[in-house]
């Protein structure tokens, strides 16, 4: 049982996966403060000084002991806008590492057809031979 679990441990993509959610995980945290520290001051200003992550509605106010019910639809649109934005970048970052590998791929094709094939290399030489027996 250790075999296969070492086995399947270090399979390319379980690491691979482990990598991604590793960095995914700090991307996030890159993207949130974007969002956090960047973006919505701007929007803040744009609202007239409104921090949407501060925004709510008191749905039932407090009752004695009774805590009250508040409905904090401010930070729900702070993740909303979190969400998009992480997502956008994501989609971004896969749309360069796509190019990319087209770039790569015709570069390769690129090299497959300049290879001259055996065939292809004798084929040459017997013409070169033909072209100096008629020259002669």
């Amino acid at each position: 049982m250790f075999k296969e679990f070492k086995e399947f441990a270090v399979k390319g993509n379980v690491i691979d996966l482990a990598v991604g959610v590793v960095i995914g995980g700090a991307f996030g945290k890159i993207v949130s403060s974007l969002v956090a520290d960047i973006i919505m001051p701007i929007i803040g200003i744009l609202t007239g000084g409104v921090n949407l992550k501060f925004l709510y509605l008191t749905l039932k106010e407090v009752n004695g002991t009774n805590p009250a019910i508040i409905l904090n639809y401010g930070q729900f649109i702070q993740n909303i806008l979190d969400f998009f934005i992480i997502a956008f970048s994501i989609f971004l970052f896969i749309k360069l590492i796509n190019r990319l590998k087209r770039q790569e791929k015709k570069v390769e094709e690129a090299k497959e057809e300049a290879k001259i094939t055996k065939e292809e290399e004798l084929l040459t030489e017997i013409r070169d031979l033909l072209k100096n027996k008629s020259d002669n």
